[in-house]
């Protein structure tokens, strides 16, 4: 079975035309265009590339928050029930003092960051 080329390497190819020939030969409007499309991709291969990280870093994070199990998530659905989770109890007003609290900052800091 032929998996090349990737998904990974469809966005690159497209992205490298955008930026050397239609960014080249376009006018105007449709230049900028190109330009917003060939950074759009760009993006979308960086978040790509490092969404496997993020995923297991945010699902670490929120198991030492949560007192849960922090090995790698089975799911984003697993995920995003943990993030629920959290939700429900800054809703209940635990992390409205203490050192809790700051270990939530820290943890959504560093989800906004990545």
């Amino acid at each position: 079975m032929n998996d090349r080329p990737h998904a990974a390497e469809l966005l690159a190819a497209v992205r490298r035309f955008l930026e050397t020939d239609v960014v080249a030969s376009a006018r105007g409007a449709q230049k900028y265009q190109a330009r917003v499309a060939a950074n759009v991709l760009a993006i979308v291969e960086r978040e790509w590339a490092l969404a496997d990280r993020h995923l297991a870093e945010e699902w670490e994070s929120l198991g030492r928050l949560l007192g849960e199990d922090e090995s790698a998530p089975p799911s984003r659905e697993a995920l995003r029930e943990q993030n629920e989770r959290l939700v429900e109890r800054i809703r209940a007003g635990d992390a409205d003092a203490g050192p809790w609290r700051t270990d939530v900052l820290q943890h959504l800091r560093r989800v906004a960051v990545a």
